[in-house]
């Protein structure tokens, strides 16, 4: 039975690693060279944990500020700058390690964190991700541009692992969650 888990899940990897979608914009190499790096959670994320044959277990669970998930019988995780890959298999240790037998974990992403935006908008503030958000669908989600804003570009203040990078925008590229888009006042 096993054997063959394996190789279904095997068959699924490899058509899933040979399948091509759209590459995100890449106008300013600097600006957007990390697009295709895999999704990083952090705080504002909610991830949808699913331990097969045990119900108790599969839940939705929030990352807290300081990086942790907080999970019955193995506590806090931390899951920070992991994938979701990194996060399951962080929680199948912790489950194996005297809790359960044999565990299977599924992890993923149930909402993603919020995203800003300020500037010349008609309503700034926090807003819900949605994947495949462009930066054109960020400024219509906030009310569309005020009268005096500039409209052919933005500023995105993207936090890394090295600190917060700005980066200069196009209205079609894409937005990661926890950007904070500033959209600037046009000189005349």
């Amino acid at each position: 039975m096993r054997l063959v888990r394996f190789a279904a899940l095997f068959a699924l990897l490899f058509v899933s690693a040979c399948a091509t979608g759209p590459r995100p914009s890449t106008h300013n190499g600097q600006a957007f060279e990390k697009s295709h790096v895999a999704y990083q959670l952090d705080t504002g994320d909610v991830l949808r944990v699913t331990v097969y044959n045990d119900a108790q277990l599969t839940n939705s669970f929030g990352i807290d500020d300081a990086g942790f998930i907080s999970m019955p019988l193995v506590g806090r995780v931390y899951v920070r700058g992991k994938t979701v890959n990194q996060a399951s298999a962080l929680i199948t240790s912790s489950l194996a390690s005297g809790y359960l037998r044999d565990p299977n974990v599924a992890v993923e992403v149930a909402q993603y964190r919020p995203f800003y935006i300020q500037g010349e908008v008609a309503s700034s503030g926090q807003f819900p991700f949605v994947f495949g958000m462009s930066v054109r669908a960020a400024i219509s989600t906030a009310g569309g541009f005020s009268d005096v804003a500039t409209k052919n570009s933005v500023t995105i203040y993207r936090k890394a692992t090295t600190g917060t990078t700005k980066l200069r925008a196009k209205m079609d590229d894409l937005v990661q969650p926890g950007d904070t888009i500033v959209v600037h006042e046009r000189w005349l």
